[in-house]
C-alpha cells in the first residue's frame, strides 16, 4: 500500500462517523448526501426557464459536469477503487452499491458547477455551490460511502473538464446558443406564448 493510500485511509476514518454517532447527526449527514444534490439540476432547470440572460452559463455548466462525469466513468473503468465498505474500513450508515468510489459523482456535479460560476465570475453563486459541495462531500465521507480523495478527485476532474471546454465553447457558444433556445422555443411555444415561462 503506498503512502498516499494509508493517508488516505487515516483521514477516511478520523471523517467516518463511529457506532456513538447519534440517530439526529446521522439522519442529517443522509439528508444532505442524498438530497442536497436534486438542487443542481432544479436550479438550472429555474435559470433556462426564468433568467434567460444566465442561459449561456448554465449550458456551459451543464456541459462541463456531462464532460466530468464522462471522464469519471472512464477513470472508474481503468482504475476501480474500492468504497471503504468493499475492503471492510470503518462504518456504512447508507446503501449503497459496491461499485469504484473513485471519482465521487457527487463530488463531480457539485464542483463542475462551483468551477463554472466561479470562473466565470458569478462568485456570490460560486461560493454557495461550492459550501453545498463541500457539505455533500463531508457527509458521504461520515457515512461511509467515499474516501477522502474521491472528493479531491471530483474537483481534480472537473477543473479538467472546464479546461476542455473553454476553447472550444469559447469558439462555438454563440451558435450552440442560438440553435439550443430555437429548440427550446418550439418544444415549449405553448407556455411560453401564455407567459408562463420566458422567450
Amino acid at each position: 500500500m503506498n503512502a498516499l493510500e494509508v493517508l488516505n485511509r487515516s483521514l477516511f476514518l478520523q471523517l467516518n462517523a463511529g457506532v456513538q454517532t447519534g440517530a439526529g447527526v446521522i439522519s442529517t449527514a443522509t439528508f444532505i448526501a442524498d438530497v442536497l444534490i436534486y438542487l443542481i439540476p432544479l436550479a438550472l432547470v429555474v435559470v433556462w426557464l426564468w433568467q434567460p440572460e444566465r442561459r449561456q452559463l448554465a449550458l456551459r455548466a451543464c456541459l462541463v459536469c456531462c464532460i466530468a462525469l464522462g471522464i469519471g466513468q472512464l477513470l472508474a473503468l481503468f482504475w476501480p477503487h474500492p468504497r471503504p465498505f468493499m475492503i471492510g474500513l470503518g462504518h456504512t450508515w447508507i446503501p449503497h452499491a459496491a461499485d469504484a468510489s473513485f471519482p465521487s459523482e457527487h463530488g463531480i456535479v457539485f464542483a463542475s458547477m462551483a468551477c463554472s460560476l466561479l470562473l466565470t465570475g458569478e462568485l456570490a453563486l460560486g461560493v454557495l455551490t461550492a459550501i453545498m459541495g463541500i457539505a455533500v462531500a463531508w457527509s458521504r465521507i461520515f457515512l461511509g460511502v467515499h474516501f477522502p480523495l474521491d472528493m479531491l478527485g471530483a474537483l481534480g476532474v472537473s477543473l479538467l473538464a472546464y479546461l476542455l471546454l473553454s476553447p472550444v465553447w469559447t469558439r462555438w457558444a454563440s451558435p450552440f446558443m442560438q440553435a439550443a433556445e430555437k429548440l427550446y422555443r418550439y418544444l415549449l411555444a405553448r407556455p411560453i406564448a401564455k407567459g408562463w415561462i420566458r422567450a
